[in-house]
């Protein structure tokens, strides 16, 4: 069965003044119908920007400069502004960090929510309305048909994000991409609405795209995490495995710096330096002035994705494990 969502080999650049700023380099994965992919990595490691090349919403003057995106093996990187459109919505869902900004103030919630309905299914005003409130009862959200016809100031947070996410849900999208959907929320209402997404994504089988910074999400959500290092895939593979296995050096410092509370420490772990500027990206591994086992090969050339037992990884380590055990075997 062929994947949903491919990226393929993405590359996302901004022209500035300075010359041509590469912020996504090479970034391909896949995404099956009915899966969560959680990706994951510091501020500034390309996690949005790939969640917003995909859904069309790049801010100029960025742009898709190399690669491919196909959803249901259709390329959609190259279409024009209005049929991106149609597509968004329709077959690609989309949750922000801040209800706030998806949410117009002047309007209601119910009017929000049969605008989107009516613009991609051919249904009428009366039918729109009861498929909204449907959608408000789905997402948890008590007494809809009354709170339907409230503004989003007269939500809480955990209540606009789960209107927000009803929203997303309005067309029946086969794609969602959720970028840090539980940030601004506390914890309890992180977990609701975490399984909010579990449960839309079985009884729907949509396929969801989890953009995050938190591991814990990571690890109670999704199938399969993508970790990212500088615009650049660094490991990917089943979640349990990079989690408690990881063959990247940069994703076992992000696994090291989760708190364990059965372990009683004065410090966290925590990985030494920052994530490198777009027009100071090194040469050779961008890890490499962080990373403590890195070596004259990981300072010269770019290591790509290869097999790390259950996972992929870009390491020059692995290489090095893979020459070593040769050199034993032949001695």
């Amino acid at each position: 069965m062929s994947p949903l969502l491919e990226v393929k080999n993405l590359i996302v650049e901004f022209p500035s003044r300075h010359g041509t700023l590469r912020a996504l380099d090479g970034v391909s994965f896949d995404l099956a119908a009915g899966e969560i992919l959680g990706v994951v990595g510091e501020s500034g490691a390309g996690k949005s920007l790939t969640g917003a090349a995909i859904i069309g919403l790049l801010e100029p003057p960025g742009r898709v400069a190399g690669g491919e995106i196909l959803l249901q093996g259709k390329r959609i990187d190259h279409l024009a502004h209005e049929q991106m459109r149609h597509i968004r919505g329709k077959q690609i869902g989309a949750i922000f960090q801040d209800p706030l900004t998806s949410l117009n103030p002047l309007y209601t919630i119910g009017q929000q929510l049969t605008e989107t309905i009516l613009a991609h299914l051919p249904l009428s005003k009366a039918e729109a309305r009861q498929r909204a409130i449907a959608l408000l009862q789905d997402t948890g959200i008590p007494a809809a048909e009354q709170r339907i016809d409230q503004y989003p100031h007269q939500f809480s947070g955990g209540m606009r994000q789960r209107v927000v996410i009803a929203l997303a849900l309005a067309a029946e999208p086969m794609l969602v991409v959720a970028d840090e959907p539980t940030t601004a929320l506390d914890v309890s209402i992180q977990a609701q609405i975490i399984g909010l997404l579990k449960e839309i994504c079985k009884k729907r089988g949509a396929a969801v795209m989890l953009i995050t910074h938190d591991m814990g999400v990571i690890a109670e959500t999704c199938d399969r995490v993508a970790v990212m290092y500088a615009g650049r895939i660094v490991e990917i593979g089943p979640v349990h495995e990079v989690i408690n296995h990881p063959a990247h050096p940069y994703s076992a410092g992000l696994m090291a710096a989760i708190p364990d509370i059965s372990v009683d420490v004065e410090r966290l772990h925590q990985i030494e330096g920052s994530m490198p500027r777009l027009n100071a990206i090194p040469k050779g591994c961008a890890f490499n002035p962080r990373c403590s086992q890195a070596f004259d090969r990981c300072r010269e050339e770019r290591p790509k994705l290869e097999s790390a037992g259950a996972t992929q990884a870009a390491c020059w380590l692995l290489s090095n494990q893979v020459e070593t055990q040769k050199h034993e075997v032949t001695q």
